[in-house]
């Protein structure tokens, strides 16, 4: 790893490491570093990730290895370790959306009742995402950050990993960027680590359908986050491929407004943003 210091910190990368080693993770092993001149020699977890290997014959089993190597970091969780995942950090990243997804990306200016309506349905949420139980959150557990290795998986880019809502990594795992799956399939693996992480002695809720509403809800904040940030990746940094996978999450979002009654206002802004295309201009 070649990380220049006045670019970016190791020091978070070699901490969380030897966190998740510790807890049965398998994360790449550091064999040397100079921190001072932002170099490591890592081992090599392959060239094969989960996005790259899934398949609907496969995905149960490359799934199950993952939700199993999940609750091994959640069962080590310590408070005071990681940085929290407060409501500040949460809502610098809803914030997101309107921000650069609504005005930089679409060219929408939004009336003073959609503002309202937004800056609602955004404390719902993060209301419910605070009141869940809390853990070690990888913060990008989806599969191309999951390789296929032995023992399965090896898992990447754990940098940013924080204190904080049950339901976000296993959120992130089966409600992927990149890939998506019927919702039955969802539901069947989303059972499955509520199964094991009851057994395990985690803290989720006794009911899973409870669990499954938060598991929802987490999402909404990860998936609006994730709209703003494919949006400034366009935007500012001149990278076009990502916001294409914008149908994707405006899919997730409008999924659970659609079931959860109190999201109704944001379902209607979905409604009109839906209708718009991105303004004419907003290349860079």
């Amino acid at each position: 790893m070649d990380a220049p210091p006045e670019c970016e910190d190791c020091r978070p990368f070699v901490r969380v490491a030897a966190l998740m080693r510790a807890a049965g993770v398998h994360v790449p092993k550091i064999l040397a570093q100079d921190l001072e001149r932002g170099f490591l020699l890592l081992t090599d977890l392959g060239t094969t990730s989960y996005l790259q290997a899934l398949d609907a014959t496969n995905a149960d089993e490359l799934f199950r290895d993952a939700i199993d190597a999940l609750i091994k970091l959640q069962l080590a969780s310590r408070p005071d370790v990681l940085p929290p995942y407060d409501e500040a950090l949460l809502r610098r990243e809803i914030d997101l959306f309107p921000q650069w997804y609504i005005a930089r990306h679409l060219g929408m200016t939004l009336t003073a009742d959609e503002r309202e309506a937004l800056a609602g349905a955004a404390a719902l949420v993060l209301a419910n995402n605070l009141a869940q139980p809390t853990v070690y959150v990888h913060r990008d557990y989806m599969p191309r950050n999951l390789m296929v290795t032995e023992p399965n998986p090896g898992v990447l880019d754990f940098q940013d990993a924080v204190f904080g809502p049950i339901t976000y990594d296993v959120m992130s795992l089966f409600k992927d960027a990149f890939v998506s799956w019927e919702e039955e399939r969802v539901l069947d693996w989303t059972a499955r680590y509520w199964e094991k992480a009851r057994r395990a002695g985690l803290p989720v809720s006794a009911d899973f359908g409870t669990f499954y509403r938060d598991f929802e809800w987490m999402g909404l904040q990860r998936h609006l986050k994730v709209l703003g940030i494919f949006a400034r990746i366009r935007h500012r940094d001149g990278k076009p491929g990502y916001v294409e996978d914008a149908p994707r999450f405006l899919g997730y979002v409008r999924g659970a407004c659609e079931r959860y009654a109190p999201l109704a206002p944001l379902l209607a802004l979905l409604d009109r943003i839906e209708r718009r295309e991105p303004a004419v201009g907003f290349t860079m």
